[in-house]
């Protein structure tokens, strides 16, 4: 995505271009900076259609006639279920013939964007292959795990900061798969620590957007600690999240049962990366997993695992209110 964003920066502009994938902040990404590109930011010759509303004919009838104002127009048409296997319901047909014509000769004052936002295309139909054959492609998919930290590393280079291996981890496993609020939190961290700056991994625990989950690991943290005033305040924390009780206990449950999980699994012999692929979590909650397992027995895992069912029991069949049994919980955990 981001080979295709610099191609059209440096003003290799394509007459077609094939965006599919459920990703809408590359879809977003690209038509803006398309609009900047090809129409220099003024919209006058900018065109958007609804392939749910439109026929495609229509569209590149449109396409094929020469701009008023300007020596470009841009027209985007989304929605493009016909490379769907089963296309959406529409009062009209697609003129996928005409499609084919117009991909094999494109006029030379148009640049066309057809937006597939689907996660799955028909790669068997012939409307597919041909737009992927003739077309531009921009493949806007969401970011896979694997491929979150290329996409930090490129965004983090984006805004000319560098970034700490542990600070890296914690953006991997606060929002590595929402590229929107990625790309909101390294821009909040680039304000902070200026060009060529350096995020450390206090900087980023300190900015970045926390998750219940990652606030739950430094729960755990607390608890393991010993610190009570600690322990209440990120239980607030969570409060004011709007995380219940009864979810809380869930998330505190998960990592200690992984905790577990990864002391018996280190017993055996296993290394990080073997735990990490049998179990399935993010790299990041393993690590912290395995720096935590060495500090606490088997008999103290279980024995806070079954704490935290017993509470959830109370919780759910009413015996007492959550969040004061959640406290005492706390209280008991320390």
């Amino acid at each position: 995505m981001m080979d295709q964003i610099t191609k059209i920066k440096s003003n290799q502009i394509q007459p077609v271009y094939f965006a599919f994938g459920t990703e809408s902040f590359f879809q977003e990404q690209l038509k803006n900076r398309l609009i900047k590109t090809v129409l220099d930011g003024d919209k006058t010759n900018l065109s958007l259609y609804d392939l749910e509303e439109t026929p495609i004919q229509e569209v590149l009838a449109d396409a094929e006639t020469f701009p008023f104002f300007g020596e470009r127009k841009l027209i985007f048409a989304s929605n493009a279920s016909f490379v769907k296997t089963k296309p959406d319901k529409a009062p009209f047909d697609h003129n996928l013939t005409y499609l084919q014509e117009y991909l094999e000769n494109p006029p030379e004052y148009s640049v066309l964007l057809i937006i597939a936002p689907y996660e799955k295309l028909d790669e068997r139909k012939k409307v597919t292959k041909q737009l992927k054959k003739l077309a531009y492609s921009v493949d806007c998919q969401s970011v896979k795990e694997k491929d979150a930290r290329t996409w930090i590393q490129s965004l983090v280079k984006s805004y000319g900061i560098h970034i700490d291996q542990e600070a890296m981890e914690i953006l991997e496993a606060e929002v590595s798969n929402n590229i929107q609020l990625l790309q909101s939190e390294i821009e909040k961290l680039a304000l902070f620590v200026g060009e060529n700056g350096t995020v450390t991994k206090e900087i980023a625990q300190q900015l970045v957007s926390h998750t219940p989950t990652t606030t739950s690991i430094a729960l755990v943290d607390a608890v393991m600690k010993g610190s009570i005033q600690e322990a209440i305040q990120i239980y607030q924390d969570l409060e004011k999240m709007n995380e219940d009780p009864i979810a809380m206990i869930g998330l505190l449950a998960y990592q200690f049962r992984m905790i577990l999980r990864v002391k018996q699994l280190k017993k055996k012999g296993y290394s990080q990366f073997q735990i990490q692929k049998n179990i399935g979590a993010h790299p990041y909650v393993i690590k912290v997993a395995m720096a935590r397992e060495a500090r606490l027995s088997e008999e103290r895992l279980s024995y806070i695992i079954c704490q935290l069912a017993d509470a959830d029991a109370k919780m759910k069949q009413g015996l007492m209110e959550k969040g004061l049994a959640f406290e005492l919980l706390l209280m008991d955990l320390v």
